[in-house]
């Protein structure tokens, strides 16, 4: 059974009351109406949630990130959680995109910034007995180079010497200096062909 099928059909798991889908626009005017039907009630019990796919920057400051929810959330209740903080925009709770359970973790995303100051306050108070770990919401990119700032401006470390390669033989050298080279020990006995032509001369 396709996603598709399974989400009509409402197969997806038995504990999974939401579902998550994507409207793609000829034009963005038409996606820009299309918020105003954000929290519109579309059957008993079920409120749809509308938000553009873009604009990522702008809602990194207007959301957080909330870890440690229990894995059959919905999201009325995180939603429920935080509606002292301000006005909420929308709820997203991160599920596995076979069962649709969740992973234990989502977002909050606000009307304004400033309810994110609130919601912060937050951290570590309990919700269906477990406690929440609230923080900014930050883009992954954003915090890979805030972590590694050294990164930005310095080149991939070249691949260390390579003394033989895959197929036995030698890779070229990278040697800087002067090389020795092996010569063969003459065995005990053995004349020189240097003394045998001095030899020949003297006669």
């Amino acid at each position: 059974m396709s996603r598709k099928l399974a989400a009509i059909k409402r197969k997806i798991h038995p504990d999974q009351k939401n579902i998550n889908a994507y409207v793609v626009f000829k034009d963005e005017s038409a996606a820009a109406k299309a918020l105003n039907r954000n929290g519109a009630q579309i059957a008993d019990g079920f409120r749809i949630r509308v938000d553009l796919a873009s604009e990522t920057s702008s809602r990194d400051k207007r959301s957080v990130f909330v870890g440690n929810l229990p894995y059959k959330i919905e999201d009325s209740a995180v939603e429920e959680h935080f509606a002292d903080c301000g006005d909420i925009v929308a709820v997203r709770i991160v599920r596995d995109p076979l069962t649709g359970v969740g992973r234990g973790f989502g977002y909050v995303l606000f009307e304004n910034k400033d309810a994110v100051h609130l919601a912060l306050k937050l951290n570590n108070s309990e919700l269906m007995g477990r406690k929440l770990r609230v923080m900014r919401s930050v883009n992954k990119d954003k915090l890979k180079q805030s972590s590694n700032p050294s990164l930005k401006n310095v080149s991939k470390p070249k691949k260390g010497l390579n003394f033989a390669s895959k197929n036995g033989g030698h890779s070229k050298s990278l040697f800087i200096g002067e090389k020795a080279v092996l010569t063969k020990r003459k065995k005990k006995g053995q004349k020189k062909s240097g003394q045998t032509k001095k030899q020949k001369k003297q006669k």
